[in-house]
């Protein structure tokens, strides 16, 4: 049986978008390779090896596809269990030479500049003029001119430097010396420009997730040890002094303090935290002292893996992302056999035509002709959405979902933890057939010992006494009914009115707003035990809002009774509810509401991420209310909201339509002057100064609208 592996490689100095397109394409074209996604904002190509035995030769052939296409990019295999080697290795490698990089180039670039000046200002003879402007040519284009040849050796022919080459020496040749210098000259600046925002916004992406922890304080015998947070084991007991970050999931030992979650959370208010409250890494101690046992090692914490979802989420391409990287495929080999085409056909069928007036006009097909503009900006756009979602407490795992959101008609949510609160409390109990108050709550609380539901913690809790499990057998939980369970020797069935029903047990009809858990003792009703919820705060708000931006249709899904169901869909407003559903029923519904959206529409399940697991699975996109630390709602569900607030779901779809539109725009502009550049490019009223523009100026442009898709703040 075939085993699938992940490998992740690391390509330090990688800045054509256009050659990690062409990595991409190729190394999903190797024989045993599943899947691989290109991540240009981080640097970073994820292959999926269908079959494990042989992922040491697929990865070798892999480098040495990358090596063929960017012979200049250092290639790290990262040590997948740290999540801080990514980080530390790309770092430290681009920060020892990037300096220095850009100091030489400032300067090659100066003095090619201060040549072509020269050349421009002064009169001198043709061969004097010719050696200025060669010099300044050498200068400015060499490495462009030999990056060309090297990759024509190696088959690569259509890539930037080629096209810049042929652009600026076709111009020598027809003796448009100035010309030919000032395209390349304008070529480098526009990419040296380009690289730094295209490394700016990299950086602004990597800020809003700033949140690994660089230490942790741990307690070892009467010293106190600065460790990394890798090294730290479950039970170990750290400190953490104000203004410091947790560094690990665990339970506060002693202290008491506020904490600040807005980076897992997005939430402003700190929150007040103390002795026997869980915490999680990522969040900053404001002011007391905390002693801390750690119960999850940092691979494991929820910190880590939110880390590993954001930066891994660009891996899973949204339909425009594919659309682009196959459009780039073709665009560039089009322009330059139109090129071709234009410097050849019209001199031999057009009279008095001249040969060299048609080649000009090839060569700003050349120019114009790289798609980095919309290569870069599109991918870069998209992680900055999920990187602003994230600092917002929403995190998406794929750009696909991202892009999905944009499409939604039909949000269906569950009830308990999703809209309501999930913090029952017991309102009434009401006995019958001489059991008393006590004894039913008794009974009921034993029944229920077993179960991690909400009603059953209310139920313990209203009991409030020691329950002895030597007393409870033959336990049974009954999906969709309740429990069965013998106690003390007596058979106690705790539950809704199927579970009734399905014992043929007489009971009083309850026509009372609330959860109603009825209990029969041998088969004889005792009475039934009122349980409230309460709405959330935001949730009357999230579902006003959600039918302002354009959501057709709120539907309620829940297990619980058709009373309680219709009084708080009735509360918030919502347009459909279904109660007393069994988990595959709601799934049979879910599926039904799916039939009724249109082809290009998508249905949105929201739930707990524990319960809903199958229906956040079935819909077009599971939203999950993750809670602090749910490892379970992280794992099941595409989106997870981090605070447990229905209104951020209203914030997701708000980035998810202005990552759009940024991304549209980006498509437009640059296609748009690119189409523009060259028509006027084929009737000889463009130069090759406006094609640079096109070119550089727009990828420049491009970049710098897109890094605004992180503005989340109002959002």
């Amino acid at each position: 049986m075939e085993s699938v592996l992940m490998k992740k490689l690391i390509l330090d100095g990688l800045d054509c978008a256009n050659c990690a397109a062409k990595i991409e394409a190729k190394i999903n074209a190797l024989e045993g390779v599943k899947q691989a996604s290109m991540n240009f904002a981080n640097k970073t190509i994820t292959i999926e090896i269908s079959d494990a035995d042989k992922s040491e030769e697929i990865i070798n052939k892999a480098k040495k596809i990358i090596d063929t296409i960017e012979p200049d990019v250092k290639i790290i295999e990262p040590d997948e269990s740290s999540a801080k080697n990514t980080k530390k290795n790309v770092k430290s490698l681009e920060d020892e030479e990037k300096n220095e990089s850009n100091r030489n180039e400032i300067i090659r670039l100066g003095i090619g500049a201060a040549l072509f000046a020269i050349g421009l200002i002064f009169k001198f003879s043709f061969w004097t003029e010719l050696t200025i402007y060669l010099t300044s040519y050498i200068l400015v284009g060499g490495e462009v001119v030999i990056k060309a040849i090297k990759n024509i050796a190696r088959g690569q022919v259509f890539d930037e430097n080629f096209l810049m080459t042929i652009a600026t020496i076709g111009a020598f040749s027809i003796k448009q010396f100035p010309e030919g210098v000032a395209v390349m000259l304008f070529y480098e600046i526009g990419e040296y420009f380009q690289d730094a925002a295209v490394n700016s916004s990299r950086k602004s992406i990597s800020s809003l997730m700033d949140i690994r922890p660089d230490y942790a304080n741990l307690i070892a015998g009467n010293e106190e040890k600065r460790i990394d947070p890798d090294d730290a084991r479950i039970g170990d007991r750290i400190i953490v002094k104000p203004g410091e970050k947790i560094p690990l999931d665990g339970r506060i030992l002693e202290g008491r303090s506020m904490v600040n979650t807005s980076a897992l959370t997005g939430e402003s208010v700190p929150r007040e935290v103390q002795a026997g409250n869980d915490v999680l890494a990522g969040f900053i101690n404001t002011n007391g002292v905390l002693t801390i046992e750690v119960t999850k090692e940092f691979g494991e914490s929820t910190v880590a893996k939110i880390l590993d979802l954001v930066q891994n989420a660009t891996s899973r391409k949204a339909p425009t992302e594919n659309f682009i990287t196959k459009f780039a495929r073709y665009y560039t080999p089009a322009v330059v056999f139109a090129a071709a085409f234009l410097a050849v056909i019209p001199p031999l069928i057009i009279p008095g035509a001249e040969f060299s007036n048609w080649l000009y006009r090839a060569l700003v097909f050349l120019v114009v002709s790289c798609p980095c503009a919309l290569v870069i900006s599109v991918p870069l756009s998209f992680f900055g959405g999920i990187g602003g979602a994230s600092k917002n407490g929403i995190l998406v795992k794929g750009s696909n979902y991202l892009e999905a959101l944009n499409n939604v008609e039909t949000i269906v949510f569950d009830k308990t933890g999703t809209l309501t609160k999930g913090v029952f409390k017991v309102t009434k109990i009401s006995n019958e057939n001489g059991i008393t108050k006590d004894e039913l709550l008794k009974y009921a609380s034993y029944a229920e010992s077993y179960s991690n539901h909400p009603i059953a913690a209310s139920i313990l809790n209203e009991y409030n006494k020691e329950i002895n499990k030597d007393n409870i057998s033959d336990y049974e939980e009954i999906s969709g009914y309740g429990i069965k369970a013998n106690v003390s020797g007596k058979e106690v069935l705790a539950g809704n009115v199927k579970l009734m029903n399905r014992d043929n047990i007489e009971f009083s009809n309850v026509d009372e707003a609330g959860t109603v858990v009825h209990v029969a003792l041998d088969k004889k009703y005792a009475g039934y035990i009122l349980i409230s919820d309460e709405i959330k705060d935001d949730s009357r708000e999230a579902i006003s809002k959600l039918k302002r931006i354009g959501i057709k249709k709120t539907v309620m899904l829940t297990g619980d009774s058709r009373q309680v169901g219709e009084k708080v869909a009735k509360e918030l407003g919502l347009n459909e509810v279904y109660a007393e559903l069994l988990p595959d029923q709601k799934v049979e519904r879910l599926e039904q509401l799916d039939k009724q959206i249109s082809s290009i529409g998508k249905l949105a399940f929201v739930g707990d991420g524990i319960n809903d697991a199958p229906v956040l699975a079935r819909a077009d996109i599971g939203i999950a209310m993750g809670g602090l630390g749910s490892d379970a709602a992280i794992e099941a569900a595409d989106i997870v909201i981090m605070n447990d607030e229905p209104s951020k779901i209203v914030s997701a779809i708000n980035i998810a339509k202005r990552t759009k539109k940024i991304v549209w725009q980006n498509i437009i502009f640059a296609l748009t002057v690119k189409a523009i550049v060259l028509i006027l490019g084929a009737v000889g009223i463009a130069t090759m100064w406006e094609a640079v523009f096109a070119d550089v100026g727009v990828t420049l442009i491009a970049v710098l609208n897109s890094m605004r898709v992180m503005n989340v703040k109002d959002i």
